[in-house]
């Protein structure tokens, strides 16, 4: 399964910004979300961070499912174009700089 989510930073009248995720087997979208974020993020990375966290419950659950169903999954991957949020998914506070 191959997860592409992205956010889009500040882009709501009230400086909110906007989550987008889809699922891929291959070919074509399976699942697709697109959601305005509850918080306000100070930065594209917190964004991408929030963007995240707001799908990664269906990531989950979505992986369980098809298992249920008998289709064992061997690889959930999650693309990202963001750098910073990246390194800090990756690594935790070893990535962050002293305003993070």
């Amino acid at each position: 399964m191959k997860w592409m989510i992205d956010a889009s930073f500040a882009v709501h009248p009230d400086f909110k910004s906007h989550t987008g995720g889809t699922l891929s087997f291959g070919g074509g979208a399976a699942q697709v979300m697109s959601k305005k974020q509850k918080l306000n993020s100070r930065s594209s990375t917190e964004a991408e961070l929030i963007a995240v966290d707001d799908v990664v419950t269906m990531i989950l659950w979505t992986k369980l499912f098809m298992e249920w169903q008998g289709y064992p999954i061997e690889k959930n991957i999650l693309y990202q174009d963001n750098k910073s949020a990246i390194l800090l998914e990756d690594n935790g506070r070893k990535s962050a700089g002293k305003r993070s």
